[in-house]
């Protein structure tokens, strides 16, 4: 949800908040109860997003970090493509060379640990 979202939503809130009072007299609420209801709705909704906000933070799902989690895995994904080519074009002799100072197999490489 963008910036932009969030002002539409928060106006359209503020002007719900501004006629559903009139709906529920019209509905045949008193006016005070209708003023309490309407007011109990509007504070329950306001409480629902703020905590679906919270659970989108515990579980990661905000924009930033769905971005950050795709670029980590582009980057990861090109890291590995150029090592991969500049390890093929060692002669044989300069890859058993590097291997053995790494201490590491041929297919190692690519057992790469999950990213964050």
């Amino acid at each position: 949800m963008t910036k932009g979202h969030v002002l539409l939503l928060g106006l359209a809130l503020l002007g719900l908040g501004g006629i559903l009072p009139q709906v529920l007299q019209w509905a045949g609420f008193g006016e005070l109860n209708a003023g309490l209801a309407s007011t109990a709705l509007l504070v329950l909704v306001v409480i629902l997003w703020v905590a679906s906000y919270g659970w989108r933070v515990v579980r990661g799902d905000m924009t930033f970090m769905q971005m950050r989690r795709q670029y980590r895995q582009r980057y990861d994904q090109a890291t590995d493509e150029e090592l991969l080519r500049r390890f093929e074009s060692l002669s044989e002799t300069e890859r058993q060379e590097l291997l053995s100072s790494t201490n590491s197999e041929p297919g190692a490489a690519s057992a790469r640990p999950a990213a964050e």
